[in-house]
């Protein structure tokens, strides 16, 4: 007598790695990306529609940035102080209000520029608190196996989210005008703060003592990060690799696309590059697990020079194209293993704060490079300074590998693989 057979094993499900934090926090994430994504370019088209000049212009954008610096800090040690979720639906709604307000000036025809510098900062000081909690909360939600993974598909989303964002901001702006575009931003603030009341989060509170005040876990949060040569040095190698890289992308490149390449379309198609660049390494990251975290993660930041080589020796468009895309698969190839590293090595309780110091760090030269292009391109001609800027970012990859934990830091072996090791080393 045949016995009955076996239900055959069911399959497993997509993305069952995901829970239920993740997706939401993926979802916010996009959505707000779409809407954001798309603000700037509407900021500018506003203030040049007010009969604004470029420096206006290069004014609005200084303005967000100046709170972000000042309050990341801040930021971060709120959001491992507070429940990570409810700091980040405070900055979205704060974000909505503020781009509300702008839309409505915009679209009644009331521009006068102290307004949108005062509401251009007002977004900054919401992203300063949005953006150590969203890092926090997203490698909170992650089982320390599923990383790679998830962190790959995070950033696939979020940067898909900022190319389909920009195109669609752009397209808009042209079509209905900024001030519509940019209540569509406020719009999906207001949504992804919605979505992320949803989050779920463990009643135990984080195991952090408060009895210092906010001055004393900054300090905690500093010695964390401190302690950690791998971190303090990458950060430090970011300060300058960042300010070069901005430099390019914002002065140089729309500079030499208008002189060579006949105008701002050729540009829009090689930072289109970058970005599926990145997309597209993201696809490969949910698959590559390198064991040497930093190590290959840092092979990425020496793409980072391709678009100052390619712009240097004056290659023409496809090639200018392919370094751009190449250079944004180094973003998200660096990204992707920085992320990991900080989830394995820094203690939950620390990662908003360790982000904020990481953020700082990594932009704080940022608007003095942007600052230094155009004398630094009279001084050494347009060329002499794309090649100071590819020579300084691949000296500073190469420099970073001397710190001996960039090179040695490690995923922990699967318990599969570890157990012959123990036993060829007599453990």
């Amino acid at each position: 007598m045949t016995s009955p057979a076996s239900p055959a094993p069911a399959a497993p499900r997509p993305f069952a790695w995901a829970g239920r934090n993740f997706r939401i926090q993926t979802a916010a994430t996009v959505v707000s990306g779409l809407g954001n994504a798309g603000a700037p370019i509407a900021t500018a088209f506003a203030v040049l529609e007010a009969g604004g000049t470029a420096t206006e212009v290069g004014w609005v954008t200084a303005a967000r940035l100046v709170p972000l610096v000042l309050f990341l800090l801040v930021g971060g040690a709120l959001a491992d102080r507070l429940p990570r979720h409810h700091v980040m639906v405070a900055a979205n709604l704060f974000n909505a209000l503020s781009q509300a307000v702008l839309a409505a000036l915009v679209l009644g025809g009331a521009t006068p520029l102290w307004a949108l510098l005062l509401l251009s900062a007002g977004g900054g000081a919401g992203q300063a608190f949005y953006a150590p909690a969203s890092e926090g909360m997203i490698m909170e939600s992650v089982a320390t196996e599923h990383a790679g993974k998830a962190f790959s598909v995070y950033r696939m989303a979020m940067n898909g989210a900022q190319i389909g964002g920009a195109a669609l901001g752009g397209a808009l702006t042209a079509a209905v005008g900024p001030g519509w575009v940019l209540l569509l931003d406020a719009a999906g603030f207001a949504l992804a703060g919605g979505l992320r009341i949803f989050l779920k989060v463990d009643a135990t509170p984080r195991d952090v003592a408060h009895s210092g005040g906010l001055v004393h876990e900054l300090r905690l949060g500093w010695r964390e990060f401190a302690s950690r040569r791998w971190l303090w040095a990458v950060v430090l190698q970011f300060s300058f690799v960042v300010a070069c890289v901005g430099a390019v992308e914002t002065v140089y490149g729309p500079v030499v696309a208008a002189q060579r390449f006949g105008g701002a379309r050729a540009w829009g198609l090689a930072m289109a590059a970058f970005g599926i660049g990145m997309v597209a390494a993201g696809l490969l990251m949910t698959r590559w697990q390198p064991r040497r975290i930093l190590l290959v993660g840092n092979w990425g930041v020496f793409l980072f020079a391709l678009p100052a080589l390619a712009l240097a020796v004056r290659a023409g468009l496809p090639l200018l194209v392919a370094a751009m895309f190449v250079s944004g698969a180094g973003v998200t190839v660096f990204g992707v293993n920085w992320m990991v590293a900080l989830q394995q090595e820094v203690p939950s309780e620390m990662f908003s704060r360790v982000s904020a110091y990481d953020h700082l760090g990594s932009i704080a030269l940022t608007p003095l490079g942007t600052a230094m292009a155009g004398p630094a391109a009279e001084a050494l001609g347009l060329d002499g300074a794309l090649w100071a800027c590819a020579v300084g970012t691949l000296a500073l990859a190469a420099a970073v590998l001397v710190v001996p934990e960039v090179r040695r830091l490690a995923r922990p072996l699967p318990a599969a693989a570890a157990a012959p090791l123990r036993e060829s080393v007599g453990v």
